[in-house]
Parts: structure tokens; sequence; C-alpha cells
């Protein structure tokens, strides 16, 4: 008599076979630091001695991202509104950061807006109101790929705005984002910091990898020669828009693994959650119809197996 499977097994097997496509997938994505020429590796290398070892940040962020899901979960019982916004410098870190924080949540809860530069319409408009928009109802977070501090940075440095506009917007924030906490949002900044060498490092690794050189701008190739007006624009913002009801948190962001797992855990610490009780999922059984008969389908609705 052939003995029956081990059920038990048969599925502890199947998790580890379904959390090993996951942790592919994760490495998939973590490719985007993976550098295109061996020449690029090596001076990377030789820039960043000390980086982070990749097996202990993915399991330090895949518990960061467990606790993320709680603060998801709780946010949305709870119907809580958090905004946090990315800023820095470009090639800084902050679209990584983003992508590693929204992975495994929920779009309907946690989504990320990344504004195009305005139109003509909205140039006339206040200029906050493309973005109040964009702000969360009750059970939402919302994480700004840049923000409305595009007028004290990019605007400003790259004459989009003039003097008196930026002038104007210094004495607008405070109260604005004042307004925005009142009405119960939490609202978190963040600037992503990088050193000049470390930017120009990561702006010829795009130039080099055809798969990153979409994320090279005009603006950013501007950005290299207008260094020194870029970090005076920032120092300006931080003096005039650091204020106790919203204060700015700088992220350290040459080494983009400890920036990650930092800014993630500084985060989980800024919104006080706890966790939320779940009912217990139970798959219900499938209606079976004895009288439906499934229609073949024609060949040429299906995908052509190629793989």
């Amino acid at each position: 008599m052939t003995d029956s499977p081990d059920l038990e097994q048969l599925y502890d097997d199947w998790v580890a076979s379904e959390l090993e496509d996951n942790l592919i997938e994760d490495l998939e994505i973590d490719l985007e630091d993976t550098l295109p020429t061996l020449e690029l590796k090596k001076l990377y290398r030789f820039k960043h001695p000390d980086t982070l070892p990749r097996r202990v940040y993915m399991l330090e962020l895949l518990k960061l991202q467990a606790d993320l899901i709680k603060l998801h979960d709780w946010v949305a019982a709870t119907k809580a509104k958090v905004v946090v916004l990315f800023e820095g410098r470009d090639s800084a870190g902050k679209g990584g950061t983003i992508k590693r924080i929204t992975q495994r949540l929920n779009p309907r809860v946690a989504r990320v807006v990344a504004l195009p530069a305005p139109s003509g319409r909205q140039k006339t408009q206040w200029y906050f109101q493309r973005y109040v928009e964009h702000l969360p109802a009750g059970g939402e977070m919302v994480l700004f790929d840049r923000s409305w501090y595009n007028r004290a940075g990019v605007e400003r440095v790259m004459g989009f705005a003039t003097e008196d506009e930026v002038e104007q917007f210094f004495q607008d924030v405070p109260e604005f984002e004042r307004m925005l906490v009142r009405s119960g949002i939490t609202l978190i900044k963040y600037w992503f910091s990088i050193t000049d060498e470390e930017q120009q490092l990561r702006f010829l690794m795009r130039i080099h990898d055809p798969l990153k050189q979409w994320k090279l701008s005009p603006m950013d190739l501007q950005s290299r020669i207008r260094w020194e007006d870029y970090t005076k624009a920032k120092e300006d913002m931080f003096a005039r828009t650091n204020i106790p009801e919203a204060p700015w948190f700088i992220v350290p962001g040459n080494d983009k693994r400890r920036a990650r797992l930092n800014c993630i855990a500084h985060l989980l610490d800024q919104v006080p959650h706890a966790d939320i009780e779940h009912e217990k999922v139970e798959l219900p059984d499938r209606v079976f119809n004895p009288d439906y008969e499934r229609k073949v389908l024609p060949d040429e609705l299906y995908v052509p197996a190629r793989y």
C-alpha cells in the first residue's frame, strides 16, 4: 500500500516556493542598483567600501515592510490621514525609497503623487491648488515624489518663478502646512541628501545604462551645473519652512540601502499606530452547477506562448 502524500509537507513546500518567487521579484526590483559595466562597478565599490551587504539589507527591508503593512492597516481602520513629502537633489534616492515603502501596500490606501510640470491653466491658479486635490481622505496615505517645495527649489533656481513668487511661497507655506496639520493630517517631510561626488557618479551610471537613461532629463543636467545654487536654495528653504508642526528630516543618502531602511524605520516611528485585529479568512466552497458546460474559446483570443 502506497503512503498518501503528506498534505502538510506539500503545503509547506508550496509556501516555500511562493516565498522564493516573491524574493526573486524583490531581487528584480533591487537590480536597479546593478551597474551596467565592470568599470563602473569597480568605481562604485571603491567609492562605497562600507555599503550595507545585500543580504542584510533584504532581511531588514522585509521586516520593515511587514511593519509598514501594520501601519497601512491602522491608517485604513482608523481613517487616519498621512502625507509624506520626499524632496532632495536629482538622483538622491527618493523614488527608490518610495518604491520600497509602497511595494507591499494596497494602492487604494497608500498612493504616490508625482506631478508633471504645471499646465498653462494651472499656472494661473493658486499655487497650492494642484497639490490640494491630491491630499488624502480618511484612511489614506499619500506620498509626494516632489511636492509644493518645487517652488523653493527647481522653480527658483531655474528661473521658472520670480523672486516675488518665491517670497510669497515662503510666507504662505508655513501657514498652509499648519492648516493641514490642524485638519488632522499627519505631515512628514524628508530631504534626501547626497554629496556632489555621489550625484556625479549616479548621473554617469544613468548615462551608461540604457534602462535608466529615461531618468536623466535636461533639468538633471542643469542641476549639475547649478549645484551651488541648489545648495543655497535648500539652506534658505530649511531656514524658512522648518516649523514645529512640520519639521524637516534629512536622510543621508550616499548609501542607498541604508537610506531606505533608515527612512522607513523613521517613518514608522512618526505615526503612532497599533495592531489591528482582522477577522479570520476562510475560503468558501465553490458553487458547482452540473448543468453548466464550459465553452471552448477560439485560439486567437489567447496570448501566444513564446516562453
